[in-house]
């Protein structure tokens, strides 16, 4: 699906651009502590993004399926909440955001689980 694939180029394109941000705008006005959370937030924010260019690309091999589509959207929901959530709790050091980050890393999980089941399944 070559939304998909637009997603994942886009979060790549954003995780370099906050990652930048993170190393060059934010150090020395935000706690070392917070600028590693930044740093996570990036780094997971990228992974997904290529784990979203592989969910276009199977899809586009395997065809309409549900669970590669699940997987997909999960995966993007995923970075939304837990890489979202990371940024925000850097910058405002609202601690309680940290509690919904574990949300976006169980979307993480199922969407990683959706795509072995979607490729064992259908290729």
């Amino acid at each position: 699906m070559k939304l998909f694939i637009i997603l994942g180029a886009i979060n790549a394109f954003l995780a370099v651009a906050l990652g930048a941000f993170g190393a060059h705008g934010l150090e020395g006005k935000i706690p070392e502590k917070y600028l590693k959370i930044w740093e996570k937030a990036v780094t997971y924010q990228m992974f997904h993004a290529g784990g979203l260019l592989a969910v276009g690309i199977i899809f586009g091999k395997m065809g309409a399926n549900l669970l590669i589509t699940w997987s997909g959207w999960l995966m993007f929901a995923g970075i939304l909440i837990f890489s979202g959530s990371l940024y925000v709790l850097s910058v405002t050091q609202i601690k309680v955001l940290g509690a919904i980050t574990p949300i976006g890393g169980v979307s993480f999980l199922a969407a990683w689980v959706l795509l072995i089941l979607a490729v064992n399944k259908y290729l």
